[in-house]
């Protein structure tokens, strides 16, 4: 079985040491990996931040699975694509990656579904951050 890691983080290199240990892997990838990874996998070269390019290396590779990691491929819908050409790939999908990929929509998911969480706020400007500072302020006074 050959499977493709996609990451170059620690996460990434845990996944590798732990897919590493299967009998049923004859060919382990990592794209791009980093050089602890290489030890474990052969690092192969690719854009994290480029869909197509994700496609083309794994089109080249053929892996029997593709394992991701990082938030930026699975925010720009690497599962979604890899699942919509019969790829078999292990990740959430780019709408359930939003509640990695996105805080404002994590925190308001977790209030929506009332999931403890810590107090929040949403700014969208300095005003309006120091404004919310200033009641934290005075509440906790």
């Amino acid at each position: 079985m050959k499977v493709l890691v996609i990451g170059s983080g620690g996460r990434e290199h845990a996944l590798v040491w732990k897919l590493r240990q299967s009998p049923r892997i004859t060919q382990l990838y990592c794209a791009p990996g980093n050089g602890g990874i290489s030890r474990e996998a052969e690092c192969v070269p690719v854009d994290q931040k480029s869909l197509e390019s994700l496609v083309a290396l794994a089109n080249q590779l053929r892996p029997d699975l593709t394992v991701v990691g990082p938030e930026l491929p699975l925010q720009i819908g690497i599962v979604d694509e890899f699942t919509r050409r019969g790829w078999p790939v292990f990740g959430p999908t780019k709408a359930a990656a939003q509640l990695e990929t996105s805080k404002g929509f994590a925190k308001e998911f977790m209030q929506r579904y009332r999931i403890p969480t810590a107090h929040y706020a949403i700014c969208n400007s300095m005003g309006e951050v120091k404004m919310r500072s200033r009641a934290l302020a005075d509440r906790w006074s």
